[in-house]
């Protein structure tokens, strides 16, 4: 059975919301911290929103430290209403009971499924507690509004596996599922 980990970027009071302000923060530390969530096969699940960014910017990049031969090849399950197709390499739409196909993933042989972004779909996932690991950079930013990754009323326990303080100041937190 295949676990579904949710990677984001964070800032101090939780926002996920088109993370450019992370960007000051960025340096090979992060990088490293970013790079072993696609150091295998794992496929992605993605919403519409992250799907449509990443298939403007991976497909022009190439090579094996950029991250594009992994984003460029791997599966990628997207969750939408709205797309019909998709034209970005080893891409499937998921439509429809989208709760009832993610557990059927979650079901098969393989490797973990990755999440990246993804705001709403991430919000879907945590509300039929389908998530079975966190991978968050936190950085040291307040932003005061935007998309949180926890909803107002959410409720989870979760067991921390790993810390990593960074030079830059942001921190890496590494999170699986908890006993209630």
């Amino acid at each position: 059975m295949r676990k579904l980990i949710v990677t984001e970027f964070l800032s101090l009071d939780g926002v996920m919301e088109n993370p450019a302000w992370t960007l000051p923060y960025w340096n090979d530390e992060i990088a490293k911290f970013k790079g072993e969530e696609t150091s295998a096969d794992e496929p992605l699940l993605l919403g519409r929103v992250t799907y449509q960014g990443f298939a403007e910017s991976w497909p022009q990049r190439t090579g094996e430290d950029s991250g594009a031969n992994y984003f460029n090849g791997t599966r990628k399950y997207v969750v939408s209403t709205t797309l019909k197709s998709l034209e970005w390499n080893n891409s499937v739409l998921i439509t429809g009971d989208i709760i009832a196909e993610i557990n059927k993933l979650k079901q098969q042989d393989g490797p973990n499924i990755v999440v990246h972004g993804s705001g709403t779909l991430v919000q879907t996932l945590i509300k039929h507690d389908l998530i079975d690991g966190l991978r968050l950079l936190v950085y040291p930013v307040v932003l005061g509004k935007g998309q949180r990754l926890f909803q107002e009323g959410t409720k989870a326990t979760l067991k921390l596996v790993e810390t990593r303080a960074f030079s830059s100041g942001a921190v890496g937190l590494i999170y699986e599922r908890g006993q209630a």
